[in-house]
């Protein structure tokens, strides 16, 4: 763990939220290839994030079409598309079939007289419609999908011959039509290769003895493999699965259509196994987990991995892990890992004592899926403080604070019974005990323990203060006791012997240890400032200065002197720089 107690707390947890709650919740898509499909990268779509937001409503909202009209719709639309289109019969007929959002806004413009089918026959005659609209919705799209997708200068499909020869390739190859769409949104260039071309890759993929089922299967799953010339990271992920054992229809069992695949990262993830695991035990850890391979193409596996080394776990550590992997979705393990990591931050836990926890017991941390740490404090009903040690004695605990699981707060520990003892103490000293309603909601307003909320009080008393007018500054800002006792006496050392105000000015506005020491110092150097040039009365009382909002003081006083603004700024960023 030598490496993880020489980096800060806050860099591990910068870390961390950049490796994976940007990424690994939402791992690289890989769409449209290798990059997202963007207005200036292709001007042939245009993108309307509001017009498909109304288009998602309006389909959700939209009655149904009675199942008599629909069909008469379907059939006046088919006669279209195929017999004055000349769209081929399949494809016209997929397209009528599975529109219906296009044939509802259709129906909306049609004058019905006799009936459906010759209004709209009649109706098509004479007004053509955007042939790309039922076309995208037949391959799978929704409406507020396909919406940005619309090409801005085309109407019919055979304005784009290119575009609908490589459609016409993927459905003679065995391609379900509906899920062409999938191809479409994954890896569009797949429908911008040249005239030809896609024959050819095709060919030369089943020449490798791969099953027509299976690539089937790859194209919808993976299209990337048909840009550029044959995928060899793809063929090499293959080789070294079918050596272990796991032969390509294993493979296809375990892809998804409704994901994309990165075989180059997938390729990494086995080279790091099989230098961290013998030849059996990583066939059975890949048998019985695969999705550390294809979930997200391994990029949960392969950030976990980073993540413990970050720790100082060591490998045989790491493995051990992996062959005692619970039987839950990778990412959700690596969530929960980090959620926990992020839990013990919150409550201000000792680097190394994270880097223990996640060290010693990660399949532990890695089942939990905790509750947020402001709802654990609260049905704990524990502080920040004990909470750690409680932690760190009893590990095992953290299963029990699940969402699901009914929370039940801790036992009052000795120390927390001699610590009330010790406020409710201090708060009867202070007088509170003539009003119990007074005496409960100062419990609540004075945050710490009794020792400590004594130990800060006699700070300000030691200043040269009379126990009497500090007991009154108390009882009127209770707030200035919620510090700890060395940032109240660095700040009465600030306003005293930094400012030179007289002690005595804490007793007529106690607040103003409330404030940061850098906002009082702000007002404090253009306070004088002005004075120095006569655009402020010489004795303003503290609070007068402190108290008010930023946009008052500059209209009250910043203000009144042309260069008021600028030497605001210019101490501003000083101040922020010595901070």
């Amino acid at each position: 763990m030598t490496h993880f107690r020489n980096l800060r707390k806050p860099a591990i947890l910068k870390w961390a939220s950049s490796c994976f709650f940007e990424n690994q919740l939402n791992p690289p898509v890989f769409v449209m290839g290798s990059f997202h499909l963007s207005q200036r990268q292709n001007p042939r779509f245009y993108r309307s994030k509001g017009s498909a937001v109304a288009v998602k409503r309006e389909v959700l909202e939209a009655p149904k079409i009675p199942q008599a009209t629909l069909k008469e719709a379907q059939a006046a639309l088919l006669e279209y598309l195929h017999w004055t289109r000349s769209i081929p019969f399949m494809d016209a007929e997929n397209m009528s079939k599975n529109s219906p959002h296009f044939l509802r806004n259709l129906l909306k413009k049609v004058n019905i007289v006799k009936d459906v089918r010759s209004s709209m026959a009649r109706f098509l005659r004479y007004r053509p419609i955007n042939e790309f609209e039922p076309f995208f919705e037949s391959l799978g799209f929704k409406p507020w999908e396909y919406t940005p997708l619309l090409p801005r200068n085309l109407m019919f499909l055979s304005d784009d011959s290119l575009f609908f020869e490589n459609y016409r390739v993927l459905c003679q190859f065995g391609i379900e039509r509906n899920k062409i769409g999938r191809i479409y949104k994954k890896a569009i260039q797949v429908f911008q290769l040249e005239s030809g071309a896609l024959p050819l890759k095709l060919q030369a993929y089943q020449e490798l003895v791969l099953s027509h089922s299976f690539m089937v299967k790859i194209i919808v799953c993976s299209p990337c493999v048909l840009i550029g010339d044959i995928d060899m990271k793809f063929i090499k992920v293959l080789e070294i699965l079918r050596s272990m054992g796991f032969d390509n229809a294993w493979v296809q069992e375990h892809l998804s259509d409704q994901d994309s695949y990165n075989w180059g990262l997938i390729l990494r993830v086995l080279s790091i196994f099989s230098e961290m695991f013998c030849g059996n035990e990583l066939v059975r850890l890949i048998s019985q987990h695969p999705g550390l391979l294809f979930e997200g193409s391994g990029y949960a596996t392969f950030s976990l991995v980073g993540f413990l080394l970050k720790f100082g776990l060591p490998i045989d550590q790491i493995s051990s892990m992996f062959l005692q992997f619970p039987k839950i979705q990778v990412q959700q393990f690596v969530s929960n890992l980090i959620k926990c990591f992020v839990f013990f931050h919150e409550i201000e836990m000792e680097v190394d004592w994270i880097a223990k926890l996640v060290c010693s017991y990660t399949v532990l941390l890695d089942s939990c899926r905790l509750k947020k740490t402001n709802s654990l404090l609260s049905n704990l009903n524990v502080g920040k403080k004990r909470l750690c040690k409680y932690i760190q004695e009893n590990p095992q605990e953290l299963s029990k604070w699940v969402i699901g699981l009914r929370i039940v707060p801790l036992p009052d520990s000795g120390e927390n019974i001699e610590s009330k003892r010790l406020k409710m103490k201090f708060l009867l000293d202070l007088g509170y005990g003539e009003n119990p309603n007074m005496m409960n909601k100062a419990f609540k307003v004075f945050r710490g323990r009794g020792g400590e909320l004594q130990e800060r009080f006699d700070s300000i008393v030691n200043a040269g203060l009379d126990k009497a007018d500090v007991s009154e500054m108390v009882t009127v800002s209770p707030q200035i006791l919620n510090q700890s006792k060395t940032v109240i006496q660095s700040k009465i050392d600030i306003l005293v012997n930094e400012l030179g105000y007289p002690l005595s000015s804490l007793v007529s506005f106690p607040s103003s240890l409330s404030y940061t020491t850098q906002r009082v110092r702000l007002r404090m150097a253009m306070y004088n400032w002005l004075k120095d040039h006569k655009k402020a009365e010489p004795d303003l009382a503290l609070s007068t200065i402190v108290a008010c909002s930023d946009k008052i003081f500059l209209n009250q006083y910043v203000n009144h002197h042309p260069s008021g603004p600028r030497v605001w700024q210019d101490l501003k960023a000083k101040l922020s720089m010595d901070k």
